[in-house]
């Protein structure tokens, strides 16, 4: 017996706003994916900033990811959990060599500002539904992927 899902947003809202939930997850599992291969791999003078920096990033968007992925869950949708779903909903895009420190940093600004465009895309979607725990949700990994996008484009200056 299937229960039915009232959370008071209108189905057509809630399926939107999970799919919308579901291209965010993709790209921040990617990006994740992408940092924690960029902290196991980068070398050079940086390489202890860069290290630990990382390494704060990934582990915070491992938790990041978790909450998406339980926010999708709790409206009634799946939530993709396979390379072949991240890499259809993605925009962020994996890596197909080994790039310098400095080419990382620029890489992870482009995945963060890639990131926050999504999430600007999919927030009215939220706001509209209304949907006010997703909209909180997104609000906060966009103010999380801006200001580690401008940290990182300080590094650079």
């Amino acid at each position: 017996m299937t229960i039915a899902i009232d959370l008071g947003i209108p189905h057509e809202n809630r399926v939107e706003v999970a799919a919308g939930l579901s291209r965010v997850l993709a790209d921040s599992y990617t990006l994740y994916l992408k940092t924690h291969n960029y902290h196991w791999n980068v070398v050079g003078p940086m390489f202890h900033t860069l290290h630990t920096m990382f390494e704060t990033q990934y582990t915070e968007f491992a938790l990041a990811v978790d909450e998406i992925a339980e926010r999708i869950r709790a409206m009634g949708e799946p939530a993709p959990g396979t390379y072949r779903e991240f890499t259809a909903l993605a925009s962020v895009k994996e890596d197909t060599d080994r790039p310098d420190a400095p080419e990382m940093i620029r890489r992870l600004v482009d995945a963060h500002q890639t990131t926050a465009r999504t999430i600007r895309e999919v927030l009215p979607l939220a706001e509209v539904a209304p949907d006010q725990v997703s909209t909180d949700l997104l609000v906060r990994r966009l103010d999380v992927h801006e200001k580690t996008a401008w940290m990182l484009r300080s590094l650079l200056a």
